[in-house]
């Protein structure tokens, strides 16, 4: 059985919720990724959401608010969503497929050991599998 540990790109990064927006950029620089879940007090101990390179320049820089004052947790917004290290990659795709995100943070004995992206599918998953998620994640339903 393949799992989500199996699939995930490992060392993921928490952000605390009070840190900035350009801290976050920069976090992003340093690992080369494009999304931190967002932690409640920076102990990695409860998310409160995930925020994207593209809800920095989205939801902070176009709307013309400074990301020097900003803050991570400004921005994470909804329910958060993760997966089990041990859940099963349909129950992964499944996740994903639901709830129409591209990106899943994957926790283990309720840490973070890191996140599964589209590439991160690209690479484990059939072309099949990899088509039925697409269409799902991106319909316009």
């Amino acid at each position: 059985m393949t799992t989500a540990k199996d699939i995930m790109h490992s060392g993921a990064r928490w952000i605390p919720a009070h840190e900035t927006l350009d801290r976050a950029a920069q976090l992003m620089r340093e690992h080369n990724v494009g999304a931190l879940p967002v932690s409640a007090n920076g102990d990695s101990d409860r998310m409160v959401g995930i925020i994207t390179d593209r809800d920095i320049v989205v939801g902070c820089v176009a709307k013309g608010h400074d990301p020097a004052k900003v803050t991570a947790g400004d921005l994470a917004q909804g329910t958060p969503r993760w997966i089990e290290a041990d859940a099963d990659v349909n129950a992964v795709l499944e996740e994903m497929q639901n709830h129409r995100i591209r990106r899943l943070p994957v926790v283990e004995n309720k840490k973070l050991v890191g996140m599964i992206s589209e590439a991160d599918l690209a690479q484990h998953l059939t072309e099949e599998q990899i088509a039925a998620w697409a269409e799902k994640v991106y319909s316009r339903s």
